[in-house]
């Protein structure tokens, strides 16, 4: 665990495969799984496989809608904090964060009326990431081409 990196509550992130360049994220110890919010998303067969559509709006005051296509992974149901179960569209992406470049589940949602578009939960973390509350922002934001350590 030597070779764990702390980080704060909260991080700027990047999601290369989506071409997201720069999200900030909550990051969440109690969330088993990674969410992102996403408008429009609409799901399509492409050669025999389900693929999804979607819109991710990034940056600051002036916010840009990028267009997204991926392949789902799968369909499941997620338990939010208030108890209530939905059923959620999966995706697995890889995240750039603290120099690191890994493949993560995201399950793909409604976040608007939350303070961060993402929330990397506690199983994208494991192993990689200790989590100090009183941190935030502790990282460089991402850059492209520079990450090491995919995994």
């Amino acid at each position: 665990m030597a070779d764990v990196i702390t980080l704060g509550w909260r991080e700027r992130l990047a999601l290369p495969e989506l071409g997201i360049p720069l999200l900030k994220a909550k990051l969440d110890t109690g969330a088993r799984s990674s969410s992102l919010h996403v408008d429009a998303l609409e799901s399509f067969e492409r050669d025999g496989e389900t693929w999804l559509r979607f819109a991710v709006n990034v940056g600051g005051r002036h916010r840009v809608g990028v267009s997204c296509e991926t392949p789902a992974l799968d369909r499941r149901a997620v338990t939010d904090t208030g108890g209530r179960r939905t059923l959620r569209w999966f995706i697995r992406t890889d995240v750039m964060v603290a120099g690191q470049r890994f493949a993560v589940d995201i399950n793909l949602t409604d976040r608007r009326h939350m303070l961060f578009p993402m929330l990397l939960g506690r199983t994208a973390l494991d192993g990689r990431f200790a989590v100090d509350p009183a941190l935030s922002y502790t990282q460089p934001r991402p850059i492209w081409g520079v990450a090491t350590g995919v995994s």
